[in-house]
């Protein structure tokens, strides 16, 4: 590693840093007071403060791009102001020369961000949602309000809780023939579920179509297939946003497979592998902003950061407009979730064609 990319990796580790920590002091604050609301019982004011440290960094990751955005603009506004670059400059430094010293923390921290988001941030907001249910509703696996619904062609499934153990209960079953009509009607206590989508459902009452008629039979126990498997019993209690990418992309090709609706799923998966792209982007943009702030002798660090801030906060907009659009219009998850990334992209490249070095 060359002296120049050392230097310049110094002082942009710095200013992340900085921006990381300011950023999480706040948003951990707020999070805690928001949170205090939900306090009662065993889930004192101790347990807010533990589960809000446990979902930080998750949300940290969603500002990811923002934070490398602020940070680069404190850490490259502050070398041109005191003139580092403006030596680099004069010294015949090509520009090409300081990107790629650029981008080689940047590189890094974008690996970082993939590596962190699957083995890190996921894992620690799913057992920070446990602890949750546990202290709140003495029940780690407890599911959404309402329960949960799936559907496999014309058969239609809810499932309305979840026992310790993962154990599921109450839970029903509706076959629908091709005109519409209920052929089949299921209510189980509870089930055992296989490892090849077996479940052998419980208590079973079960309501079958019989020469026009539904007619009601009382069994013991009933095998129905091509439901949840073991290990997607924890995502059913998970919003996307806090799955692992490997389990919510497989989740998501399942329930497609499945002919069930996966956009929300492929769609969340796709937009989290695109961030640290977009992250790294944003610190691509940051250099020409950087150059341009710090330029200016009068420029005081206040006023780079509420640049920044700006910049972030059009993004952040910007991004929602495109996620919702690409719903709305039904375009492809891939496209809508890098389409931040490669204008952010674009927008650099034309700054830094203009940039004066």
């Amino acid at each position: 590693m060359s002296i120049l990319t050392r230097y310049i990796t110094a002082a942009l580790l710095r200013g992340w840093l900085i921006t990381f920590l300011v950023v999480a002091a706040v948003f951990g604050l707020l999070a805690f007071i928001d949170e205090l609301d939900a306090a009662h019982g065993d889930y004192g004011a101790l347990a807010v403060a533990t589960y809000t440290l446990m979902v930080l960094p998750q949300q940290l990751l969603s500002l990811a791009p923002v934070i490398l955005l602020l940070g680069t603009i404190i850490a490259l506004a502050g070398l041109q102001k005191g003139s580092e670059l403006t030596v680099i400059s004069c010294a015949g430094v090509p520009i090409s020369r300081l990107l790629l010293a650029i981008a080689v923390p940047t590189g890094i921290v974008t690996l970082l961000l993939w590596v962190g988001m699957e083995t890190v941030t996921a894992p620690l907001h799913q057992r920070a949602e446990a602890l949750r249910m546990k202290l709140r509703y003495d029940n780690p696996h407890t599911l959404p309000a309402g329960g949960v619904w799936s559907r496999n062609g014309r058969r239609y499934i809810h499932l309305g809780t979840m026992r310790e153990e993962r154990v599921p209960a109450d839970i029903a079953l509706y076959e629908f023939d091709a005109a519409g009509r209920l052929e089949r009607a299921i209510h189980a206590a509870t089930a055992t579920v296989g490892d090849d989508r077996r479940w052998r459902f419980e208590d079973v009452q079960e309501k079958v179509r019989e020469d026009g008629r539904l007619r009601t039979h009382r069994l013991d126990s009933l095998e129905i297939d091509n439901l949840w498997a073991r290990r997607e019993l924890p995502v059913l209690s998970l919003s996307p946003e806090s799955m692992r990418l490997s389990v919510l992309y497989g989740y998501g090709t399942y329930l497609a497979a499945s002919a069930r609706d996966a956009r929300s799923y492929l769609s969340t998966f796709w937009q989290r592998l695109a961030l640290p792209l977009t992250a790294a982007a944003m610190v691509l943009l940051a250099t020409p902003v950087s150059a341009q702030l710090g330029s200016r002798r009068g420029n005081a660090v206040g006023v780079n950061l509420a640049v920044g801030a700006l910049i972030g906060i059009g993004f952040y907009l910007g991004s929602q407009i495109v996620f919702a659009l690409g719903t709305l219009l039904g375009l492809p998850p891939l496209l809508v979730a890098l389409l931040p990334a490669l204008v952010i992209a674009a927008c650099a490249a034309l700054l830094l064609k203009r940039m004066h070095w």
